[in-house]
């Protein structure tokens, strides 16, 4: 770590305005091996100590990440330099005691942080650049969290830092307090910048890393891409806005914040159309973010608590709803193609019909327990997604509003309503808000609706009978096409195939396989290297397999059914000759014209 005296020099030079109160600066100077020196100037305190925190978790991932076990090397003194005892209260805490002889002081922290966390995408640092989510960066006190704050970086020659935050100097931002920071992530280092506006407000894309992504076409599209607000909420909340993306190889996800986003994607999973239009829905969803979670969101969120759990029933609202809206933002700005996107449609309906959870968890259910793991055969089993199924409750309340005043409203009025009666620096909204809403737009109770479907597992979803309102057809590969089916996934293992995941009430689920098995052979001929899964298309539906597996080491022999998979090969298609009230209806659901409307229409 560098000498404090040379870190009291560097802040020395720097020229801090009044209304600064608290003063980050972070050297990363020497990246390579993932580690910054940070030091934190807060004002002074008559009190007899002060707790510094740093976040147990991070915005736009509701998971604890103890983001603490990144520092090293604390320490706490006056800004003349008189040391200060200090000790750890919890895993996040620091409490630093304030003598009399110190009060009126002002108080340094110092401490290396070790960041390489790249694909959580909290705080990442090597020789090309870093990525600094304040979250997993930089430390707070509660008492000055509404403070106003400055951040300096001292870097290498050859970077470049860009933020959402106020910039104010090459590598120096500022803002109106720790949260805006906190919701402001940095990126600085070697990248392509480039910056455009639209429409009044300013646009930056901000690229780390080598690929195959057309950055030209990006820049294009994003334009089109942030022209679509209009079609969902009146007005928008930021006047400058930072895309962030990062061209990688072990990294993938993307993260929304307050003006900005941070979008991770493998850096050649961009040539093929699909893996474009894949990273443009990632940007569409962040777009929508924008408004619906940062510029409103769920009450139990507002404000955030760092240090723990933030439980709320809306998760589902909060994500689902972005994953329904994404797709049709990009259609209205005519970068996926209707075909495009009922194609996708599809494969969303194909899905559904392959979680058999859905039987089980409600969305209000998974909202809540989103804070724990909710991964692999468990939770495909006994437990939905608050993207997925989210998405799927939120189409079915678009189509039944649409539906209940004759097009006149629409889920896009609700998030309206939500974005102008929510302001989440101040306030946030709960389920008994939606249904008011809800309510107030159409002059009709929901809360029967939002029983059975937000409260209790969804269940079956008229799929079929939503798109034919919109002159659409939904129909599933014919029985003589569908492929024999036992319903496990499994990975190759020295032996044979390892089960990862029995699908409930499958073949393989009644035949009483489970997760960990080995399966090693079928009807006595060894099971390896994928001949397995070819050997099952040999078989016809009700056939019987002989299959050899070992579990806890010790060797088993059982009969499988063949079973026969429904709902596969799903494909939507326009109808030739919709109706009015049809085509009515595809424009008031997706903000385009149905593919066989007339010019006239």
């Amino acid at each position: 770590m560098l000498k404090r005296t040379l870190i009291a020099s560097a802040l020395a030079a720097l020229t801090f305005p009044a209304a600064a109160d608290v003063d980050y600066y972070i050297d990363l100077t020497e990246p390579t091996h993932h580690t910054g020196d940070v030091s934190i100037t807060f004002p002074a305190t008559d009190k007899d100590y002060l707790e510094v925190k740093m976040p147990a978790w991070r915005t736009g991932y509701y998971r604890i990440l103890n983001l603490a076990n990144g520092v090293r090397e604390f320490s706490a003194q006056t800004d003349d330099g008189e040391p200060l005892q200090w000790h750890k209260v919890d895993k996040s805490t620091w409490r630093i005691q304030i003598p009399e002889t110190a009060k009126g002081d002002e108080v340094v922290v110092d401490y290396q942080i070790y960041a390489d966390l790249l694909g959580r995408r909290a705080r990442h640092i090597d020789d090309s650049h870093a990525y600094l989510d304040a979250s997993a960066v930089f430390m707070y006190a509660d008492e000055y969290r509404q403070q106003p704050v400055s951040v300096e970086l001292n870097v290498r020659d050859d970077w470049r830092s860009v933020s959402g935050m106020e910039k104010t100097a090459e590598h120096r931002f500022v803002a109106d307090n720790w949260d805006i920071l906190v919701d402001s992530p940095i990126e600085t280092g070697i990248n392509d910048l480039y910056q455009f506006e639209v429409d009044g407000r300013e646009y930056e894309l901000v690229i780390w890393g080598e690929g195959n992504l057309d950055h030209q076409q990006t820049v294009e599209d994003l334009k089109k891409l942030v022209t679509t607000g209009p079609e969902i909420w009146d007005g928008y909340p930021y006047e400058r806005y930072v895309f962030m993306v990062h061209l990688t190889t072990d990294a993938g996800g993307a993260t929304e914040h307050r003006n900005s986003t941070i979008i991770q994607r493998p850096r050649y999973r961009y040539g093929s159309r699909d893996d474009y239009l894949s990273f443009m829905s990632t940007a569409s969803h962040e777009f929508v973010h924008t408004w619906n979670v940062k510029a409103y969101r769920p009450s139990p969120l507002v404000p955030y608590d760092y240090q723990k759990e933030n439980y709320t029933d809306l998760f589902w609202l909060a994500e689902g709803s972005t994953s329904y809206f994404q797709d049709h933002l990009l259609m209205v700005a005519d970068i996926m193609t209707p075909d495009e996107y009922f194609e996708r449609l599809a494969d969303d309906i194909e899905s559904h019909y392959r979680k058999p959870g859905t039987e089980v968890m409600s969305v209000a259910e998974a909202s809540f327990e989103a804070w724990s793991d909710q991964y692999g055969d468990r939770a495909q089993n006994f437990s939905v997604n608050i993207y997925s199924e989210g998405a799927m409750v939120s189409w079915q309340l678009d189509m039944a509003l649409l539906e209940a005043t004759d097009g006149e409203v629409s889920y896009r009025d609700v998030h309206n309503e939500l974005y102008q009666r929510f302001d989440a620096d101040e306030v946030g909204f709960t389920a008994a808000d939606v249904l008011t809403i809800l309510q107030d737009l159409t002059g009709q109770s929901w809360q029967n609706w939002w029983q059975q479907n937000i409260n209790s597992p969804v269940g079956e979803i008229p799929f079929a009978d939503m798109l034919a309102s919109a002159g659409l057809e939904l129909s599933f590969a014919s029985a003589d096409k569908q492929t024999p089916w036992v319903g496990w996934s499994g990975n190759a293992a020295p032996a044979g195939i390892e089960l990862t995941r029995v699908e409930r009430n499958g073949p393989a689920w009644n035949a009483g396989f489970t997760p960990g098995d080995v399966i090693v052979a079928y009807d006595g001929f060894r099971a390896a290297g994928g001949r397995f899964d070819e050997a099952l298309k040999e078989y016809e539906v009700g056939d019987e397999v002989e299959v050899t597996y070992f579990r806890r080491d010790q060797l088993h022999t059982t009969t499988l059914v063949i079973g026969e998979q429904q709902h596969t090969g799903a494909s939507i298609t326009p109808v030739a000759e919709p109706t009015a009230k049809q085509k009515a209806r595809f424009l008031q659901w997706l903000g385009v014209p149905h593919p066989n409307a007339s010019p006239a229409d």
